[in-house]
């Protein structure tokens, strides 16, 4: 049976043994009828056109398979678009998990495969929901990062030597004397209130102008011996992790701001590498073959290989290639100047800053030797601060009670010396140096190190993306499978 249209451009079906002398009698094969004698051929109008009445010419609707056949591109061009734009949500939000919790399946998960557990769904943490693929992976980043980055770009002692201790030691000078003027005063009070009640005023302010003559020459021992020793003091892999498990918007931050181009390639190119992938799918589907599957496992294979050659096209190639007029280099790696400033001005502000060094050596793993260097540098500035009444003054508290008090002022003092280093506005000023100097190393990476450092965080992570492409991909198949049969 073939179908014709109608004078209304509705379906009809005439028999194969009226087709016209001459005409195959194929199954294939669309004619048009005289709607008043269907055994006559119609009649041709302006322009070699059937006159079918009102609804005939180059205006007439297309017919279901026509428009099957149109709209297979612009579905695999959407699904291209979709895939990359849903793909970029997935790998940065929400940042902290967001799911409904489930009662035992942390016990279950621990028997999952590996592969499965390492999907951010939220198994692990006993619960069903979604947290974007970086922030989950905080953790692992901040140790690649620092294996595969920081610690190629500088010691710790050269980010240390940087930040000019000098500087530093003179910032924590001028920020804690009152506070040091406040701790001998308080310390007094509470270790030995009557011998402090009862010296004069004058003596008071003696031995507290002594402390603070003392002060300088205290600091810079403490920046001093920091410096030397920073390599034991301080473990900067440690500190990276623990920062960004704090804080996992920075490791957002970080690729959002160095990718924002990119990103923005990926979701671009989705749409226009799907939709040239459509037309051979369009062919294949709608006219040499017409199996109903096909539709949704070429959409399978869109799905994937838009998100492959997206990231492929990001990073690969490391070594800029030509072939004839055309130059071949990953599009991260043609802006490595540009990449590296950005880079390093995050890392600068918010992982390797002034307050989070302080942070760590009065925090960090080696936080109990930064405190002895410190205390054993205050130490004889008390004693000094005393001058020739420190023999009188331990007579007449006891040796024990003098002692204490030197160790609390000490031990109290630790605090006060490191507190100035979270003062922004000296953060921002000597954040400038560390940010020079990581720019200056990342610049002078070579493309396969600087691929390395930036791929290397979400490298284990892309099959993730290629299979949410994949499954869109053959949602996006059947949905048009649906939509026009």
């Amino acid at each position: 049976m073939l179908r014709h249209r109608s004078a209304y451009g509705l379906a009809a079906t005439a028999p194969p043994s009226s087709l016209p002398d001459g005409l195959p009698s194929s199954p294939k094969l669309r004619t048009l009828r005289n709607p008043k004698n269907p055994a006559r051929p119609p009649q041709q109008g302006p322009r070699g056109y059937a006159d079918l009445g009102p609804h005939s010419g180059p205006g007439r609707a297309l017919d279901s398979d026509t428009i099957s056949l149109l709209t297979v591109p612009l579905f695999t061009g959407a699904i291209g678009y979709v895939t990359n734009w849903s793909g970029v949500l997935m790998l940065f939000y929400p940042v902290h998990f967001r799911g409904i919790t489930v009662p035992g399946l942390a016990t279950i998960a621990r028997y999952f495969p590996r592969k499965v557990r390492q999907v951010p769904l939220g198994f692990t943490q006993g619960g069903i929901g979604w947290q974007g693929i970086v922030p989950s992976r905080a953790a692992k980043m901040g140790s690649i990062a620092v294996d595969k980055g920081i610690a190629k770009l500088g010691s710790p002692k050269e980010f240390y030597e940087s930040l000019e201790p000098d500087a530093i030691a003179e910032h924590i000078v001028e920020s804690s004397r009152d506070d040091i003027r406040e701790l001998v005063e308080r310390t007094m009070q509470r270790e030995h209130p009557g011998l402090w009640n009862d010296l004069p005023p004058r003596v008071r302010e003696a031995v507290q102008s002594r402390v603070q003559e003392q002060l300088p020459d205290v600091v810079r021992t403490v920046t001093n011996g920091i410096g030397r020793d920073i390599d034991h003091l301080m473990d900067i892999k440690l500190m990276v992790i623990r920062h960004l498990e704090d804080r996992p918007e920075l490791a957002n931050r970080i690729f959002l701001e160095i990718g924002k181009k990119e990103l923005r390639f990926i979701v671009n190119f989705g749409f226009w590498f799907g939709l040239l992938l459509g037309i051979p799918t369009a062919i294949l589907t709608e006219v040499i073959f017409h199996a109903w599957w096909l539709l949704p496992i070429a959409g399978v294979f869109i799905g994937y290989v838009t998100n492959l050659v997206a990231i492929l096209m990001i990073f690969e190639p490391a070594q800029e290639r030509r072939i004839g007029p055309f130059k071949l280099h990953g599009l991260f790696l043609r802006r490595q100047r540009e990449v590296a400033g950005i880079y390093s001005k995050v890392i600068a502000e918010d992982v390797l800053s002034l307050s989070n060094i302080g942070r760590e050596l009065l925090e960090g793993r080696q936080s109990d030797r930064t405190r002895k260097l410190i205390v054993n540098a205050l130490r004889p500035a008390i004693d000094q601060a005393t001058g020739y009444a420190r023999v009188a003054v331990r007579v007449a508290v006891g040796a024990d009670r003098y002692d204490s008090i030197r160790e609390s002022v000490a031990t109290e003092a630790v605090e006060y010396t490191m507190t100035p280093l979270d003062d922004p506005d000296f953060n921002a000023r000597q954040g400038t140096a560390i940010e020079t100097l990581i720019t200056a190393r990342m610049r002078e990476m070579s493309s396969d190190d600087f691929s390395e450092m930036l791929r290397t965080v979400i490298k284990e992570d892309e099959w993730l993306l290629y299979l949410h492409g994949a499954v869109l991909g053959f949602g996006a198949g059947l949905v048009h499978l649906a939509i026009f049969g």
